[in-house]
């Protein structure tokens, strides 16, 4: 049974060394160092918690393969509810880093309880290598530095009605209510829900501005213009014009590390009752980790994108 000096320790100081790190890897000016959005911050430091609290726990119970995979998830669990109590972290990066962060966790103290067990007379110098490992790491992955990959996410929706009815709706879409809003994945994450599209006129050239909750506004330029059939549009998200409540600083549109480039709306005609609209966008990432934030992303942008289009559907459709 653990007493509760020693379980304050066992989660204390695993805790500790996560608040150190995240201030460490959050100070501007040691940017070209250490940065919150890496490989290094997003896998190494949960490997260091976790390693770190098995190291610090009693070897009769490090014997217990479910306290090495369980275990490091509760300092890691502590951190996620003082962050965001402090306001240090959002809701939305939580619930996108913290699978990996768990697992990161589990593999660190599977790796801890290795050497705990088989390697006794080393084990200090193999836990000190690990918890320091995201500090000698990281220079190395911020002076390799972000190759910036671009991404396409597409819908469709099949609606029954008439073409210029459709198409009216598309171009502009008047106030969304909030029951309308079937965007289950944006709004658990927090982004703000799209209230309404505006257009000044039909064709290339155009301006259209998509508004959404609190502040953000997608600024659209109409590039391809073929009437009832397809409309190609640039958007910019000036993250500036975007109150700094409303969207956390890593995942804000238009910030430094996800931006949308451009849609693409398409009609087609199925038969004589049924067309299918398409919905094409393009976004960058520009983060180490494009490989896990891509699929994130791409879920963010067809769960807006679906959203929309079930709205065209519902206001269009016959019944």
């Amino acid at each position: 049974m653990l007493t509760t000096k020693k379980l304050t320790i066992i989660i204390g100081l695993p805790l500790v060394l996560a608040f150190i790190t995240r201030f460490v890897f959050g100070v501007d000016n040691l940017s070209s160092l250490y940065a919150v959005m890496s490989v290094s911050f997003l896998l190494l430091v949960p490997f260091g918690v976790g390693a770190l609290t098995i190291y610090l726990s009693d070897t009769s119970k490090v014997r217990s393969i479910s306290y090495r995979v369980f275990m490091p998830w509760v300092p890691i669990l502590a951190f996620l509810v003082l962050t965001l109590l402090f306001n240090i972290e959002g809701v939305a990066c939580w619930i996108m880093i913290l699978p990996v962060f768990l697992a990161a966790a589990t593999c660190g103290g599977l790796a801890a309880g290795y050497f705990k067990l088989r390697r006794k007379d080393s084990e200090k110098i193999y836990i000190s290598l690990l918890v320091l490992l995201p500090f000698v790491i990281s220079p190395a992955e911020q002076f390799i530095g972000v190759i910036p990959g671009k991404y396409e996410a597409y819908t469709y929706i099949d609606i029954k009605a008439g073409k210029q009815k459709i198409w009216n709706n598309v171009t502009r879409v008047r106030e969304i209510k909030a029951e309308q809003d079937k965007g289950w994945l944006t709004r658990t994450l927090g982004f703000p829900r799209p209230v309404r599209a505006e257009l000044n006129y039909n064709g290339v050239g155009a301006y259209r501005k998509a508004i959404f909750e609190k502040g953000l506004v997608f600024h659209e330029r109409v590039l391809s213009y073929e009437d009832n059939r397809r409309m190609v549009f640039s958007i910019k998200a000036n993250p500036y014009e975007i109150p700094s409540t409303t969207m956390d600083k890593h995942v804000v549109i238009g910030g430094d590390y996800f931006d949308v480039l451009n849609g693409t709306y398409v009609l087609q005609q199925l038969n004589k009752d049924t067309f299918r609209l398409h919905l094409y966008s393009h976004f960058k990432l520009t983060t180490t980790f494009n490989f896990y934030a891509s699929w994130w992303a791409g879920w963010i942008m067809k769960d807006i994108q679906n959203n929309i289009l079930q709205v065209v559907k519902q206001r269009t459709e016959w019944r």
